[in-house]
């Protein structure tokens, strides 16, 4: 088992990617959102984010902040968008990262590229809210949730997908002997 896990690259980081999943994914669940008000925070400066950019191309807007589940943007006249836990891309920062993380690679380039790409898909996900607020305001609601749940999910696993494949092809260096974790 060792020799398979040490000469099989692709093993060796699905093992490595599928245990630091599930560890981060239990700490999220049961410690983060369990105990702290950080997912509902973190949701509050999307919506606040969004409303600049909202605000900034001319549209009036309203927001309900909450701390627990119900956090709104909308331009008026609309129903808005509610943004939830699962809507914050918390998970998808910590796939992305432990897509660099278990891959081999140099280490210091992962110390800046992982901080990047989060930052990056952070932006994508403020970006994915204000067009959906602005579909909310144009267009039916079955436009809006075609796009939420299709669109606009095809096209954020896309980039992140995109931010791996650029890891792996540019930045990894594999060669080196600083390669693996």
């Amino acid at each position: 088992m060792k020799a398979t896990l040490k000469s099989n690259a692709f093993v060796r980081f699905i093992i490595t990617a599928g245990m630091l999943y599930l560890l981060l994914f239990f700490v999220h669940q049961f410690v983060i959102k369990k105990y702290t008000y950080y997912d509902q925070k973190f949701i509050s400066t999307i919506i606040v984010s969004a409303e600049t950019v909202l605000n900034f191309i001319g549209y009036k807007t309203f927001t309900v902040l909450q701390d627990r589940d119900m956090q709104v943007i909308g331009i008026d006249g609309s129903n808005g968008v509610w943004v939830g836990g699962p809507c914050n891309a918390i998970s998808l920062f910590i796939l992305f990262s432990i897509f660099v993380i278990a891959y081999p690679g140099n280490q210091k380039a992962k110390w800046w590229f992982i901080p990047t790409g989060i930052a990056a898909i952070h932006i994508l996900n403020i970006v994915r809210v204000t067009v959906l607020a602005i579909i909310a305001n144009h267009f039916p609601p079955a436009v809006l949730n075609f796009n939420h749940t299709y669109t606009f999910t095809f096209l954020v696993y896309l980039f992140i997908f995109g931010l791996w494949l650029l890891w792996v092809n540019k930045f990894a260096n594999t060669k080196s002997n600083n390669t693996h974790e």
